[in-house]
C-alpha cells in the first residue's frame, strides 16, 4: 500500500529560531521528507532567521549538518539533499530591532504572490515583537499564516496577552497554533475510530465505558532544560495542551464535518464541560510528583533537583489527576490523566475501558476481565482491542485475554510520518482542523489555573518517586479511591 501524495502550493516558509533546537531536530528534517516524497514544489523556499549573521553557504552547511545527525544514513540521499539545500535561504534578524528586517522584506518581494508561513520556533517572549514587525514591514497578505510553539503562555493571564499581541496583526484564521501531538497519525486515527466505522460509537458512552485512561510517560529527565523547565512544571508542559487535546478528541461529539471549525467547536464543548478542580477539591483528585535519583534504563540517574539551579524547587515532574466531563455521554465516567519525567518507560497512549460483563456463564468462579481499547500515540502506533477468547485445545473452557492488534508498521508499508511533516503542510494547505483556536487554548487555562493557584497556596511539597518508577504511590491509590480494583495500565507498558 502507499500514501497517496497531493502538491501543495509554492511556498516560502520563514522560520524564526532557525538556528534552534526545534528546527534543527524537528522542522528541518520534516520539511526534507515531505521534499523527498515530492509534496514540495519547485521553487518554494525555505528561510531560515537567526540573530547570528552568516551566508547562505553557512547555513546550508548547518542545514546538513542537522539531517545528517536525526536522519537515518539511508534516508539521506546525496540528491535529495542537495537539491533540499538549494532550497535554503538565510536572513539574520533581529526580533526586538529593526536589524535586518529590510532583507527579509527584499527576499520576500520576490515571491509576493505565494503562501507565505511565518514559524515561530523562538521563546513565547518573542512572539509578540516578531508579528509585530511582520505588520509594521508590510509582510502580511491574504496568503500569510503564522505559527505559533507551545508553550501559549504561563496561566490565562499571559496567554491572553500573547494571543492579544499576535491578534493584533493576524486575524484568527490566519493564526496556527501547534500541537505536534495532533498531527500523530494514531491520534488522528481515534476519530477515524470513532466516526467512520459503525462499531464503537453506540458503546461511547457511560452506559459502557467504565473509565478512559490517558497517559504520556518520558523516560528521560529535563534533559539541560532544568532552569526553564523549573519555570513550568508537568501540569503546564503536558496537561495543558498535549493531554487535554486528547481528552477532546476521546469525548467530543461527533462533529457535523472534518471542517477546521465543526471540529474545534465540539473540543470546546468537551473543555468547557471540565468538572472544576480547585482548593475544595485539589487534594483528592490531583496528584503531584518530583523524582529522586534512580535507576532506569539508562543506569543510576539524578534526581530532579540535582540537575536545577533552585535546590528548594516544588515545581512537579509527575501528575495524575482524576477528570471528569459534566454532560449526559461521560456523566460519572472518570478520566484519569498522567504525565511525568523519568518513569519506567517512554509511552504515550490511551486506554479505553469498557465495564465488565454482568454475569459470567462460565462457573470456575474466575471474575473476567473487562474489554480495553488501547490506543498507543508512541512508540510503535497502532490499536488494541483487548478480547476473551477459548484457550484452545481440550479439558473444558478455558477463557484467555488476548488483543486483536493493529500496529500501523505492520499494516500499513509506508514509513510512518513524524506529525510535524503532516502539519508543516497542513499550514500552507490552510486546513486548521488540527491546530487549536484561541478559545480552545483560553478554555484549557480556564480549567487548569485553578489548579496551579491550589497547589501554590497549600504548604504540601510534591511527592517523591524514584527514577524508573511509574510514580508516587500516591497516583495508585488516586485511581483505587472509587474502586479498589482499578489500576494503571502499566504491567504491559513495562512488558512492551
Amino acid at each position: 500500500m502507499t500514501s497517496r501524495i497531493i502538491v501543495v502550493d509554492t511556498f516560502d516558509y520563514v522560520v524564526f529560531g532557525g538556528t534552534g533546537d526545534l528546527a534543527r531536530r524537528k522542522l528541518l528534517p520534516a520539511l526534507y521528507h515531505r521534499d523527498i516524497d515530492g509534496q514540495i514544489p519547485d521553487g518554494a523556499r525555505i528561510i531560515g532567521v537567526s540573530r547570528r549573521p552568516q551566508s547562505n553557504k553557512a547555513y546550508r552547511a548547518e542545514v546538513q549538518a542537522a539531517l545528517e545527525a536525526h536522519l537515518r544514513r539511508e534516508e539521506l540521499d546525496k540528491k535529495a539533499v542537495d537539491k533540499f539545500l538549494s532550497r535554503i535561504h538565510y536572513v539574520a534578524c533581529d526580533a526586538t530591532t529593526d536589524t535586518g528586517w529590510p532583507d527579509l522584506v527584499a527576499l520576500l518581494d520576490e515571491g509576493k504572490d505565494r503562501v507565505r508561513a511565518f514559524y515561530l520556533a523562538t521563546g513565547p517572549d518573542l512572539f509578540g515583537p516578531i508579528c509585530e514587525h511582520i505588520g509594521r514591514h508590510g509582510l502580511v497578505t491574504e496568503n500569510t499564516r503564522v505559527v505559533v510553539e507551545k508553550p501559549l503562555g504561563k496561566n490565562l493571564k499571559s496567554a491572553r496577552a500573547t494571543n492579544d499581541a499576535v491578534g493584533r496583526v493576524f486575524p484568527e484564521d490566519q493564526i496556527y497554533r501547534i500541537d505536534h501531538y495532533l498531527g500523530k497519525e494514531t491520534v488522528q486515527n481515534l476519530m477515524a475510530l470513532r466516526f467512520a466505522n459503525a462499531l464503537f460509537e453506540p458503546l461511547w458512552n457511560n452506559a459502557h465505558i467504565e473509565h478512559v485512561q490517558i497517559t504520556v510517560a518520558e523516560s528521560i529527565g529535563v534533559e539541560g532544560r532544568g532552569d526553564y523547565y523549573d519555570t513550568s512544571g508537568a501540569l503546564r508542559d503536558m496537561v495543558q495542551n498535549h493531554i487535554l487535546q486528547l481528552l477532546c478528541l476521546v469525548a467530543m461529539e461527533a462533529p457535523s464535518s472534518m471542517d477546521a471549525d465543526a471540529v474545534r467547536d465540539e473540543k470546546l464543548k468537551v473543555l468547557k464541560s471540565l468538572k472544576p478542580i480547585g482548593p475544595h477539591n485539589v487534594s483528592h483528585l490531583t496528584v503531584r510528583g518530583q523524582y529522586r535519583a534512580g535507576v532506569n534504563q539508562s543506569g543510576t540517574v539524578p534526581g530532579y533537583i540535582d540537575e536545577i539551579t533552585n535546590k528548594t524547587s516544588r515545581t512537579e515532574t509527575f501528575v495524575a489527576i482524576k477528570a471528569e466531563v459534566s454532560n449526559w455521554r461521560w456523566a460519572g465516567v472518570p478520566f484519569y490523566l498522567r504525565t511525568g519525567k523519568r518513569l519506567a518507560n517512554r509511552v504515550s497512549e490511551i486506554v479505553v475501558a469498557f465495564r465488565e460483563i454482568p454475569h459470567s456463564i462460565f462457573g470456575d468462579g474466575e471474575p473476567i476481565p473487562a474489554n480495553e481499547l488501547v490506543i498507543r500515540l508512541q512508540p510503535d502506533e497502532g490499536v488494541k482491542l483487548w478480547l476473551q477468547i477459548k484457550d484452545p485445545g481440550p479439558g473444558g473452557m478455558r477463557l484467555k485475554r488476548v488483543p486483536l492488534d493493529m500496529s500501523f508498521a505492520s499494516a500499513f508499508k509506508v514509513r510512518n510520518p513524524d506529525a510535524y511533516e503532516r502539519l508543516l503542510l497542513d499550514v500552507i494547505r490552510g486546513n486548521a482542523t488540527l491546530f487549536m483556536r484561541r478559545d480552545e487554548v483560553e478554555a484549557a487555562w480556564t480549567w487548569v489555573d485553578p489548579i496551579l493557584d491550589a497547589w501554590a497556596a497549600s504548604e504540601k511539597a510534591p511527592k517523591p518517586y524514584m527514577a524508573g518508577s511509574w510514580g508516587p504511590d500516591e497516583a495508585r491509590d488516586l485511581i483505587r479511591f472509587d474502586n479498589p480494583t482499578r489500576e494503571w495500565h502499566e504491567k504491559s507498558l513495562s512488558a512492551e
